[in-house]
């Protein structure tokens, strides 16, 4: 059940933030200064923060089905690949320039 309500909270902040661009739920966006603000290109970010959580959210539900079965090895791997999605992702957004305008 728990595995169902993070895939649920993470599809509406996917949703919020990736078609809403309600860029302020962002950590780190949301409490830079204006002029830093400005360094980077707001609708790539929301696309991109989106995109990541979409991902998590259908992990998020393999790991609900491998509860719902029973099967402790796919909540296991759920796990470990949400964690290196998240790892790789970081490293993606923050080399390259990627969301600088």
């Amino acid at each position: 059940m728990t595995h169902i309500v993070m895939g649920l909270l993470l599809i509406v902040l996917a949703y919020l933030i990736r078609y809403r661009k309600w860029s302020w739920l962002i950590v780190g966006y949301n409490t830079s200064s204006k002029e830093e603000k400005k360094k980077y290109n707001k609708e790539a970010l929301c696309n991109g923060v989106g995109n990541l959580l979409f991902i998590l959210s259908g992990i998020a539900f393999v790991a609900a089905l491998g509860e719902f079965w029973r099967v402790g090895w796919i909540v296991s791997f759920s796990w470990v690949l949400f964690s290196i999605v998240i790892l790789v992702v970081i490293i993606y957004m923050n080399t390259g320039n990627r969301f600088k305008n």
